[in-house]
């Protein structure tokens, strides 16, 4: 009796790991099967935009993500740039669609950040959108992003590009925003769910971000983690906008790689008991959206279920031959998936040369997670030092 309980906790625990490894295979078979979604025509309105930059302690990016900005095909929007921590002295832009706020004392939150600005907006805008210090727009931006609130969609998250591919670690970051774009992007979004946050290069009814965040002081990373799980328990859907791009700063050196990652693992521990919460709810309630976003928000990292995958197979070397010949169907289904999402984002050659790098930039990964209980306090955002030039030298 006991070796049955222990042969079937085994077997559970690596089914809880294992699928992983095959459901983005499932979702995109499901994906395939729907067919290409018909282009709805909007209403074609103008809507008054708020374009929310947040800097801290930088703000050496402000002036190029500003300058893409005034470029946009578009002109119902005003700039609100939250300096925190910063020193304003240089940023003086003549535009008066470009409103700098430098708060009394230092915030040292997302949340903080955002209602700081809309505490000061000029006016009541319709729509908000939230923008990086490193991040630059497409032309187009706000235009693709109004199609969807025509169709009624209240929060839509956008394609984060690489903006720099200068060295092995951009590239693998690139690769793995261009997985997570497609399968929790697009993919969740045409199967009737929802488009999971990213924390920038995120528009939302103005109404709705107050409703879900204002009373709430989210400290630390993860605020879109947060947001989403409010927006989604409430009934609404995140559109996903695949022709709505900004170019976003990718990680370039080793040192930022692993304290970045440790606040985003920080934040997976945190705040991915809101799966079981939307789960339940979409059984309860019979909703596909909470069900499957729930399920989605319970996955581990990449890194952590592939590992623990390598490490379960292994282990079946001495325990079922048979245990072994799935757990290698199953690589084999998430490399096919993982080539999937690449070859659908067709993107430069680079970022495939890259993937030899692929066992180095886990083990960084795997140095984020001895840090995790301190992330917060090692930076409270990602400090970029960004070159034309390429530069590997830097990954030693």
């Amino acid at each position: 009796m006991t070796s049955g309980l222990i042969n079937g906790i085994w077997v559970f625990v690596q089914i809880i790991i294992g699928y992983n490894l095959v459901l983005p295979v499932v979702l995109y078979l499901l994906y395939a099967l729907k067919g290409k979604a018909k282009a709805k025509k909007g209403a074609g309105a103008e809507y008054d935009y708020a374009i929310i930059v947040t800097a801290y302690e930088q703000t050496d990016h402000l002036a190029a993500v500003v300058a893409s900005i005034q470029k946009l095909k578009y002109s119902n929007y005003i700039v609100y740039i939250v300096a925190d921590k910063c020193d304003v002295s240089n940023l003086k832009f003549k535009d008066e669609k470009v409103v700098v706020l430098r708060p009394p004392e230092t915030l040292g939150s997302n949340t903080r950040s955002h209602f700081y600005a809309i505490n000061h907006f000029e006016r009541a805008h319709d729509l908000l959108t939230i923008i990086d210090s490193d991040n630059l727009v497409d032309p187009n931006y706000l235009n693709e992003l109004n199609k969807f609130f025509d169709q009624g969609f209240l929060a839509v998250q956008v394609v984060r590009a690489a903006k720099n591919l200068n060295t092995t670690y951009a590239c693998l970051d690139a690769s793995r925003d261009m997985y997570y774009h497609f399968y929790d992007g697009e993919v969740l979004f045409r199967l009737g769910s929802s488009a999971t946050l990213a924390g920038s290069g995120m528009a939302f009814k103005t109404i709705l971000y107050r409703e879900c965040l204002e009373y709430l002081d989210v400290s630390g990373a993860g605020f879109d983690k947060v947001l989403q799980k409010e927006i989604v328990s409430r009934g609404y859907r995140i559109a996903f906008a695949e022709k709505a791009i900004v170019y976003d700063e990718k990680t370039a050196q080793s040192d930022q790689l692993v304290k970045q990652r440790a606040r985003w693992i920080n934040t997976w521990f945190r705040y991915f008991k809101f799966g079981f919460s939307l789960v339940g709810q979409g059984v309860a309630k019979g909703s596909w959206n909470r069900f499957l976003f729930g399920l989605v928000l319970l996955r581990p990292p990449l890194f952590i279920f592939l590992l623990l995958s390598l490490l379960f197979m292994a282990v079946n070397l001495w325990v079922s031959m048979i245990a072994v010949v799935v757990w290698v169907i199953a690589f084999l289904c998430f490399v096919g998936g993982f080539m999937i999402a690449l070859n659908h984002a067709n993107p430069d050659k680079a970022i495939y040369h890259a993937l030899w790098g692929i066992p180095k930039f886990i083990f960084f990964q795997v140095l984020s997670l001895m840090k995790v209980r301190r992330a917060n306090q090692l930076s409270v955002a990602t400090k970029h030092s960004y070159s034309e030039a390429s530069n590997d030298s830097k990954e030693q």
